[in-house]
């Protein structure tokens, strides 16, 4: 898999760099958690054996302890809060959005409160206070409110931008959610890493964010995501980052 020639755009990027003596940052993100499922042993079990850092953002309202009995055993997953129940509350032409202006906004910081401090409960050694809105998405005017609740950042999709809190996003999401709602193809996938690399080569000092959702994974996803470590996890250029020191440096 990792010797095909998809992959030879991202080595010749990663070489580039270790010819440098310069090593770009990734990190790993994980969706929609909410009980321990084959799916989810897979996905710990990759990340484990690469031993890539892995940030599960688990839906409060959902869960309970069958999860954090197992996450106990696993020191590389911190636990983020993934909204409150990841119910659609938009309109039919809207797009799909939790934590917006549907309803007042009370409500919505009442929801969090209580998901913040339940798996704060649940994860004691694994919690960490970061926000993933579902769908990434979330209502600006709410924002400021987020570190009152407890909340020291912000995780959603694409290039991070100045605002009330900080941020640690996502850049390459590797489902294809409209289309197959499968994996991605490889070839897609290792252009936008490649792209996301050269960024930073240029000066963005932002890390690389990849974004995955074990609970829809296909033998696509599952063999990117295996081909994707195997490439970078040994790779000089690389640093997998835990996001509690991506967001202490």
């Amino acid at each position: 898999m990792t010797d095909g020639t998809s992959w030879e755009p991202l080595h010749r990027e990663l070489d580039r760099w270790q010819a440098a003596g310069r090593a770009a940052r990734f990190w790993l993100r994980d969706d929609d958690a909410i009980e321990p499922t084959p799916d989810l042993e897979t996905l710990l079990a990759l990340a484990g054996e690469s031993q890539v850092p892995l940030m599960l953002a688990v839906i409060p309202g959902l869960t309970g302890e069958a999860l954090a009995a197992r996450l106990a055993e696993d020191a590389g997953v911190t636990v983020a809060v993934h909204g409150w129940s990841h119910t659609n509350h938009a309109g039919p032409e809207r797009k799909k959005q939790e934590l917006g202006g549907e309803r007042p906004a009370d409500v919505v910081l009442g929801e969090l409160r209580e998901g913040f401090q339940r798996l704060e409960r649940l994860y004691p050694a694994r919690f960490q206070p970061v926000l993933v809105p579902p769908w990434n998405r979330i209502d600006a005017a709410l924002i400021p409110a987020l570190p009152g609740l407890g909340f020291a950042a912000l995780s959603v999709y694409g290039r991070a931008k100045g605002g009330p809190m900080p941020l640690l996003n996502t850049h390459v999401d590797i489902i294809d959610w409209h289309g197959t709602r499968g994996g991605r193809s490889e070839a897609e996938l290792v252009a936008e890493l490649v792209a996301e690399l050269s960024d930073r080569f240029a000066g963005s000092e932002e890390p690389i964010g990849i974004l995955t959702h074990h609970l829809v994974h296909d033998t696509a996803a599952w063999d990117f995501l295996s081909g994707l470590f195997a490439v970078t996890a040994r790779h000089p250029a690389v640093r997998w980052s835990p996001a509690t020191a991506l967001l202490q440096a």
